[in-house]
C-alpha cells in the first residue's frame, strides 16, 4: 500500500509576513500568539482562518472576534484587520491560514457562480459550524496544507488535487454561510466605538481634508488622547490608517474601471506625487500595472 505523507506547512508565530509567495493560494498552520500582525493591516486577497485549538482573537474595521476552537474567520480583500492578544490565552493557539487571490478564487466557480460570495457578509465575518460540517471543512484545509499526498504524486497532481480541495472547500462554505444561525454568537463579539465612529466619518469624507482635531471631536476626545488610545486599540497612527483608507478606495475604484486620475480623485490624497509614492510602497506596482492586473 503507498505511503501517505502526513507533514503539514506550518509558519512559525513571529512570522510578521502579510502577502504571498505562491501568486494563486497558500494553506500553512501556525501556532501560538503571531506577534507579526498586531497593527491593523489588508491585503488584495482573500483570507481565512480556522481555529484548530485554544483560542484565538482578531479585530476585523471595528468588531472584535473571540474565537474558539472549530470558529471560521473570513476576510475580505481590502479588509483592515489585526491579530487582538490577549495575555496568556492564546499561548496554545493552533489554527490553519488560507489566502487565496481573487483570481484563483474566480477560476474554481463556474458561469454565474460567484464563490467569493462568503467574504462579503457584513452582518458578520465569523461563523461556528455543525460539527459534521465542521470537520468536513477541516479536513480540505489539512490536506491543501500538507506538504505531499503520497509518495506516488507529483508536483502537478498535487496542485490538481489541491484545486479539487479548494472547489469542494469553498462550495461547501458559500451553502454554510447563508444561513445565519451559524453566523458568530453576539456573546463573542465585541465592537470598538472609537474605531467604528472614525472609520465611519473617513468613509462619509474621504475626498475632503480631514484633520487629526476633525476624528478627535467624533470620538469626543481631546486630540493627544485620542491620538495615544487611537494608537493602542489599532496598533498603527492615525495618520497611518487614513492613508491607508484612501488607498484601498483608490483599489476598489480601479477594479471597478476607474482611471488613474479618477481613481486618484475618489480616494482623497492631497497631491498625485504622494498617491503615486504610498500606492507603490504598499502594493509594489504602480496604480496603472495595478489596475492592468485586475
Amino acid at each position: 500500500m503507498p505511503k501517505f505523507e502526513t507533514e503539514i506547512r506550518r509558519l512559525d508565530a513571529s512570522d510578521e509576513r502579510q502577502y504571498m509567495l505562491n501568486e494563486n493560494y497558500e494553506v500553512y498552520e501556525k501556532q501560538g500568539a503571531p506577534l507579526g500582525a498586531l497593527a491593523f493591516h489588508y491585503h488584495n486577497f482573500y483570507e481565512i482562518l480556522y481555529v484548530l485549538e485554544g483560542e484565538y482573537s482578531s479585530l476585523v474595521e471595528d468588531k472584535c472576534y473571540r474565537m474558539k476552537k472549530g470558529d471560521f474567520l473570513l476576510i475580505d480583500q481590502n479588509c483592515m484587520h489585526r491579530y487582538q492578544y490577549d495575555e496568556e490565552k492564546h499561548d496554545s493557539s493552533r489554527r490553519i491560514i488560507l489566502w487565496i487571490s481573487a483570481q484563483m478564487l474566480s477560476s474554481l466557480g463556474n458561469e454565474g457562480t460567484d464563490l467569493a460570495a462568503c467574504f462579503r457578509k457584513k452582518e458578520s465575518c465569523a461563523y461556528h459550524f455543525p460539527i459534521y460540517y465542521e470537520e468536513l471543512l477541516q479536513g480540505y484545509l489539512l490536506k491543501l496544507a500538507m506538504t505531499k499526498m503520497q509518495e506516488s504524486v507529483d508536483p502537478e497532481m498535487k496542485k490538481l488535487m489541491d484545486k479539487g480541495l479548494l472547489t469542494l472547500f469553498f462550495t461547501y462554505l458559500n451553502v454554510l454561510c447563508e444561513k445565519k444561525e451559524y453566523q458568530f454568537a453576539e456573546g463573542g463579539l465585541v465592537r470598538d466605538p472609537m474605531v467604528e465612529q472614525v472609520s465611519e466619518y473617513i468613509d462619509a469624507h474621504l475626498t475632503e481634508k480631514i484633520t487629526v482635531d476633525m476624528l478627535a471631536e467624533q470620538a469626543h476626545m481631546s486630540k493627544y488622547y485620542f491620538l495615544r488610545k487611537f494608537k493602542e486599540n489599532t496598533g498603527m497612527t492615525v495618520h497611518t490608517f487614513l492613508i491607508n483608507k484612501r488607498l484601498i478606495e483608490a483599489c476598489e475604484a480601479l477594479k471597478r474601471g476607474a482611471s488613474v486620475t479618477e481613481s486618484f480623485q475618489v480616494s482623497g490624497f492631497s497631491d498625485y506625487s504622494s498617491f503615486l509614492r504610498n500606492f507603490r510602497e504598499t502594493y509594489g506596482v504602480s496604480p496603472g500595472k495595478y489596475r492592468d492586473l485586475y
